[in-house]
């Protein structure tokens, strides 16, 4: 299942932006690709993904430590804490 979302976040990240700017490459002749703005536009778009992935990470994180902390109500101890064998 990871494996599968981290090549689906690698084609949205490249693949996708080099194909956008190789069929830009086949305009005629008179046309240019303005480099900074595509630039920018690649930087905009990874960023936005990003912070993104970033927000799902710490909010995945923050309830995992509010979920499994000592003093939650369901917490178990486990058999070696039961035992007292560390």
């Amino acid at each position: 299942m990871a494996k599968g979302l981290v090549f689906l976040s690698l084609a949205i990240l490249v693949i996708l932006p080099t194909l956008q700017l190789a069929s830009g490459a086949e305009n005629e002749a008179g046309q240019y690709v303005q480099r900074k703005v595509e630039i920018w536009n690649l930087f905009f778009k990874m960023m936005t993904i990003a912070f993104t992935v970033g927000a799902v990470v710490s909010g995945t994180l923050i309830w995992l430590v509010w979920r499994f902390r000592e003093s939650n109500p369901k917490a178990k101890p486990t058999k070696y804490e039961e035992k007292g064998e560390w």
